[in-house]
């Protein structure tokens, strides 16, 4: 990967960084895992909710932290093909980073935690369309404080939220309906744990719903 393409706005964002007060530096670096924990959260919460609606719902939330898991693993695997140095290393002219420098062999391009961020905002969105004005800006927020502490190019954690959204996007598309059978199936289980994971669904999913009394003078038989 030619690391000349944002060499220049890498060096920008570190000297904007080391401009900025020490809270804002430490801020920067609980954000990454703090946002995934967030998103772990939101998984968490919409599985919950999908134990009570139907089919698909749970299904989508089910697959969403698989889809995420499916973007850092893409991410992963491309990262060792491109084998980009680190630019806290290369980008000698800029400021020194914020963290420490990861080792070389932990390559740069793409980012994974921008990849997991982008995979986990848009798997949410599949869950819950509204929920992107949270989870796009948490994921664009987790990417920018990669650049901000140093340890990434601009173009690594661009890469990444497309790379992430675009297979979380694919695995979802390609999984639902089997993952909506399975669970449906789950349904019907007899075992607990099973079913508890599976959820009830709807009361129209619950089982029929059982026949209301006839009203009052209504099937009431004459007599002549």
């Amino acid at each position: 990967m030619d690391s000349s393409i944002t060499r220049g706005l890498y060096r920008d964002i570190t000297e904007f960084a080391h401009g900025t007060p020490e809270w804002v530096h430490l801020l920067a670096q609980v954000w990454t895992e703090a946002g995934l924990l967030i998103f772990g959260a939101l998984f968490v919460v919409g599985w919950w909710q999908g134990r009570t609606r139907d089919a698909r719902f749970i299904a989508v939330a089910v697959l969403a932290p698989l889809a995420t898991a499916a973007g850092y693993l893409f991410s992963e695997t491309f990262k060792s093909v491109v084998d980009e140095e680190r630019p806290c290393r290369t980008v000698t002219e800029a400021a020194p980073s914020i963290v420490t420098c990861p080792p070389t062999g932990d390559w740069s391009f793409p980012s994974n935690h921008s990849a997991i961020a982008g995979a986990a905002a848009l798997a949410l969105v599949l869950v819950w369309p509204r929920i992107w004005l949270l989870t796009v800006p948490m994921a664009v927020l987790m990417a920018f404080s990669r650049v901000f502490v140093g340890v990434h190019y601009p173009h690594d954690v661009a890469v990444g939220l497309v790379v992430g959204a675009l297979v979380a996007w694919v695995f979802v598309l390609l999984l639902r309906r089997p993952a909506e059978r399975l669970l449906t199936t789950m349904r019907t289980s007899r075992n607990g744990l099973v079913l508890w994971f599976a959820g009830p669904g709807p009361l129209t999913e619950a089982g029929p719903v059982p026949p209301q009394s006839p009203a009052p003078g209504r099937h009431r038989a004459h007599r002549g």
